[in-house]
């Protein structure tokens, strides 16, 4: 079984490691790469770390019409607002496609232009997506064709919280994420806030109090709740090119709830589902690099009666490339594990 698939985006980070997944995957054959400024280079001058065994070695434009037909399932690694258009396109055009960017993530368009400041481009089209967390929202994946792949804060925010929420140990309300990226988050760009000596020995939070993955968030728990909360939601930029770790603080809905409590509550949610660990000590962003899984563990602060409820993985496998390829995998009726890796790199 050969399932032939396009990248856009294949320049950014994001799109070099969905790359490095479909190289090795046994389903999925590259057929199209697409870039932007980079187009009409090799890939290999593009992303040197790559040595695909397919054909496939030239970077053309990234634009909707230079997709092959007989292109089944595309992946788009799209700066924001560049998705909207040409995920409609290759939809219309019967691909599956799954878009690693933001502009279909948001499920209204009045949450959209909450997060982004601005209407969305194609607003009647939000509803033809589906937001793809297989662990929590896997059942919206059976028979979909347009996927969203959430955003890299709020999978590891979502996974961690909302067993607990859902089972009720925990509250919505005063629900603090304080989470931590490596540097690969921010893409590709040069950018003088990203360079090494802007970076280097130094943690930094940023977008306080505004940054667009907080809406995210707030809907991936009322999607799963279906109760509407407000989240405080700080990211910070620390010195490593890759990983994330999300610390979530919530008060405990029941005194005297212990900590075996809420491990065997989240063990009990994530019992199938082969990329979430739950484990006994404090998870390290490290442990989860390289490899599509999240690893959690939950704490009870008995003084203040809270959850601290931590969970790591790695922003451009779970957090973008790996899970986007676990959704193609669900949606094109393959098992959800095919190609993904399950361990990580060390040291």
């Amino acid at each position: 079984m050969s399932i032939s698939v396009a990248v856009l985006g294949a320049s950014g980070y994001a799109g070099g490691e969905t790359l490095r997944l479909l190289d090795t995957h046994p389903a999925f054959e590259i057929a199209y790469l697409g870039a932007h400024s980079q187009a009409g280079r090799p890939l290999t001058e593009v992303h040197p770390n790559l040595n695909l065994s397919g054909g496939v070695s030239t970077l053309g434009p990234n634009d909707s019409d230079s997709v092959p037909d007989d292109v089944e399932v595309v992946f788009l690694g799209l700066p924001h607002g560049a998705s909207a258009r040409i995920g409609a396109t290759l939809a219309g055009r019967g691909k599956k496609v799954v878009d690693l960017g933001s502009d279909y993530r948001m499920d209204t368009p009045a949450r959209y232009e909450e997060a982004y400041g601005e209407p969305h481009p194609l607003p009647a089209e939000l509803e033809k997506w589906v937001y793809g967390l297989p662990e929590l929202f896997g059942s919206r994946l059976d028979g979909a064709s347009c996927v969203a792949a959430p955003g890299c804060y709020p999978t590891a925010a979502l996974l961690a919280v909302v067993p607990l929420l859902e089972r009720g140990l925990i509250s919505a309300e005063h629900l603090v994420i304080n989470a931590l990226s490596g540097v690969s988050g921010a893409g590709r760009a040069l950018r003088e806030d990203l360079l090494f000596g802007s970076v280097a020995e130094g943690v930094r939070a940023y977008k306080v109090a505004e940054h667009r993955h907080r809406p995210e968030i707030e809907m991936g728990i009322a999607l799963a709740t279906q109760q509407e909360v407000a989240v405080v939601f700080t990211p910070h930029l620390i010195p490593m090119q890759r990983g994330m770790l999300d610390d979530c603080t919530a008060p405990l809905t029941h005194p005297g709830t212990t900590r075996q409590g809420l491990l065997d509550a989240l063990r009990e949610a994530y019992a199938d589902q082969p990329f979430v660990d739950v484990i006994d000590q404090p998870p390290q962003s490290r442990w989860a690099v390289g490899s599509n899984r999240a690893l959690i563990s939950a704490f009870v602060d008995e003084k203040t009666q809270k959850a601290i409820v931590i969970s790591a993985i790695d922003n451009l496998v779970k957090g973008a490339a790996g899970q986007a390829i676990q959704c193609a995998n669900i949606i094109c009726g393959l098992d959800q594990t095919t190609g993904l890796p399950l361990s990580g790199w060390s040291p």
